[in-house]
C-alpha cells in the first residue's frame, strides 16, 4: 500500500509543478501583455494629441464659417420661401387669365359656329329658291322645245310616205 501511496505522492508532486509552471507562464504572458497594451495605449493616446493639434484649428475655422454664413443661409431660405410664394400667385393668376380666356374663346367659337350656321343655311335657301327660280323655267323651255319637236316630227312623218317596214316596228314599239 506504500507503493500506491508512494505513487499517488509523485504524481501529485508531478501536477503540482506543471501547475506551478503554468501559473509562471500565465503571469508572464500577462505581463506582457500589459506591457504591450500600456505601450498601445501611449501611442494612442499620442496619436489622438496630434489629431487634436491637427484638426482643433480646422474646427475652429468652419464654426466661424458656420456662424458667418448661417444668417445668410437663413435669409436665403427666406427669400427663396418668399419667391415661391410670388410664383404661386402668379400661377394662380395666370391660371385665371387663361380659363377666362378659354371661355371667352369659347364663347367667340360659338358664336362664330351659329354665324356660319346661320350663313349656310341662307346659302342653302338662296341655292333652293334659284334652283327653283331657274329650273322651273328651263323645265318649261324643255317641255316647248319638246312639244315643238315632236309637232314638227309628225308633220314630216305625215308629208312622207311610210314604208311598211317602218310601220310594222312602229307597231312592234308601241
Amino acid at each position: 500500500m506504500w507503493a500506491a501511496g508512494a505513487l499517488m505522492e509523485f504524481w501529485l508532486e508531478v501536477f503540482s509543478i506543471v501547475a506551478a509552471i503554468a501559473l509562471v507562464v500565465q503571469v508572464i504572458i500577462l505581463g506582457a501583455l500589459f506591457f504591450e497594451l500600456k505601450r498601445t495605449t501611449e501611442k494612442v493616446n499620442k496619436l489622438v494629441s496630434d489629431m487634436q493639434t491637427r484638426v482643433g484649428p480646422i474646427l475652429s475655422r468652419v464654426q466661424l464659417l458656420l456662424d458667418d454664413t448661417q444668417p445668410r443661409i437663413s435669409e436665403m431660405v427666406a427669400d427663396a420661401s418668399h419667391v415661391v410664394y410670388l410664383a404661386r400667385g402668379q400661377a394662380q393668376k395666370m391660371d385665371r387669365v387663361l380659363s377666362e380666356a378659354s371661355d371667352r374663346l369659347r364663347g367667340q367659337l360659338i358664336h362664330a359656329d351659329r354665324i356660319l350656321s346661320g350663313a349656310l343655311e341662307a346659302v342653302e335657301e338662296t341655292g333652293a329658291k334659284v334652283r327653283q327660280g331657274f329650273s322651273g323655267p328651263m323645265r318649261r323651255a324643255s317641255a316647248v322645245v319638246t312639244g315643238i319637236r315632236v309637232g314638227l316630227d309628225l308633220l314630216r312623218s305625215r308629208r312622207a310616205p311610210r314604208r311598211p317596214e317602218e310601220q310594222h316596228e312602229e307597231e312592234l314599239f308601241i
